[in-house]
């Protein structure tokens, strides 16, 4: 499988201002770390660029010394501007061959994808991994689309030769049968960022996780 060496998916974090309502973001962010998140993405559809490179670089600077990459969703102008380990893309975006070539190859970029049509953008030699698609229906985000299931998942994971996290909807309760698709991690949002401990949220999930893998 083609893929960025070292880039672990395990548990990826989606979060931003709206995600963690009053609480703090680092704070949020920084417990969910302590509890085995390992890539971090930032998304604010309604920032600014200059308060969300404030962000970003607030982030960045929070997880760097962690180990910890931080994607920066959809805006690339603000990925550079912050310094961010790389970028996230839809499929309404800036197109993959214009990130990367203005991320370099040191960047991480990765696409999003919910059917075969979509797939077409994940380019191996451009892209570093996938996220797939909604797999349950979520509240997270509002344009999601429709849940492709573990069906779908499956199918997607049979099509492409890249690294894929899956996202929608997963909790503890389902990640298992969602690792059980053959994706390297799951993505979520509300799963972590909503609960009470994010802390302990976060190692629920990633105990779930890593069990899968090892199954």
């Amino acid at each position: 499988m083609t893929g960025r060496p070292g880039l672990d998916l395990s548990l990826y974090l989606i979060a931003g201002p709206k995600a963690v309502g009053c609480r703090d973001l680092l704070a949020v962010v920084a417990a969910a770390v302590r509890g085995g998140v390992s890539l971090v993405q930032l998304r604010d559809k309604t920032a600014s660029d200059a308060a969300m490179t404030e962000q970003a670089r607030a982030l960045k600077a929070l997880l760097t010394p962690l180990g910890v990459p931080l994607i920066v969703n959809d805006r690339l102008d603000v990925a550079l501007a912050a310094e961010a380990d790389g970028l996230h893309l839809g499929q309404e975006d800036v197109a993959p061959a214009r990130a990367r070539a203005v991320l370099g190859p040191g960047g991480i970029l990765g696409v999003s994808a919910g059917d075969a049509e979509e797939a077409k953008i994940a380019d191996p030699a451009l892209v570093d991994y996938v996220g797939v698609g909604p797999v349950y229906p979520t509240g997270s985000k509002a344009d999601a689309g429709d849940a492709i299931g573990l069906d779908g998942v499956q199918a997607l994971r049979a099509l492409l030769d890249l690294p894929m996290v899956a996202i929608g909807g997963i909790a503890e309760a389902n990640a298992s049968a969602v690792m059980a698709c053959g994706v390297q991690g799951v993505a979520v949002v509300s799963s972590i960022c909503g609960a009470a401990d994010p802390e302990a949220a976060a190692r629920a999930l990633r105990r779930r996780i890593d069990a899968a893998r090892e199954a």
